[in-house]
């Protein structure tokens, strides 16, 4: 499913130019302000994810399906996040729509979550070096993306945050985990994909894959 994901979607379908950014630049690609400020009322931004993890896999399982994210009836500086599996469905929660797209930390904090339970060790710890990598200095891909029939110029950038981690040897692969994030002024919403990926460097088989991908903007249900 994942692999059909990336192959629909035709990511970075030219070769990639890399540029080097500072920390402050990184973190302003990464949670740029505004991406919400052109979502009309009565539309909703819709995202497939989708996780392989092979020690858990009923968790993996319970954590695929569909995100909508849509302005809030009741109150206009909030976006709403739901989760569709199917006919079931459940509130992810809401977020100030006005410092941008809420996706970039429900990716996070799922990942966070996920290595946590699949890895053992603290969420705590996890997180905060998570944090530190938003604001290294990074690489950022230009390339260029196909969705919906349409090229879109695209950004990427590529986290490392356990590559020098005095524990990495601890962490059940998980030391080598790799958060891509790819955004584009031409997506509603800014952010084309999410991917999390821990590949078993003996088989080359994923331990553990996590792809949100953008869907398209869509009537709202």
């Amino acid at each position: 499913m994942i692999l059909a994901l990336l192959t629909s979607m035709a990511l970075l379908t030219g070769p990639a130019l890399a540029a080097t950014v500072d920390g402050q630049q990184t973190y302003d690609l990464l949670f740029k302000n505004g991406t919400l400020d052109d979502l009309e009322h009565d539309k909703q931004l819709v995202y497939t994810r989708d996780v392989i993890n092979a020690a858990k896999t009923e968790s993996a399982a319970h954590n695929s399906g569909k995100i909508a994210l849509g302005i809030s009836n009741e109150d206009e500086t909030l976006a709403n996040l739901m989760f569709r599996q199917g006919e079931r469905y459940r509130k992810m929660g809401s977020f100030p729509a006005n410092v941008g797209n809420p996706m970039i930390m429900v990716f996070y904090e799922s990942v966070v979550r996920d290595m946590a339970e699949t890895a053992g060790g603290s969420p705590f710890y996890i997180r905060n070096r998570v944090k530190e990598t938003l604001v290294e200095p990074s690489n950022v891909e230009v390339g260029e993306a196909m969705l919906n029939g349409h090229a879109v110029q695209t950004k990427t950038i590529r986290l490392r945050p356990f590559e020098n981690d005095p524990n990495r040897d601890r962490m059940k692969g998980f030391g080598d985990l790799v958060l891509s994030v790819t955004m584009s002024e031409d997506v509603p919403g800014w952010y084309l994909s999410f991917e999390a990926e821990v590949i078993d460097s003996a088989t080359g088989e994923p331990i553990y894959m996590s792809v949100t991908t953008f869907d398209g903007k869509k009537d709202r249900e």
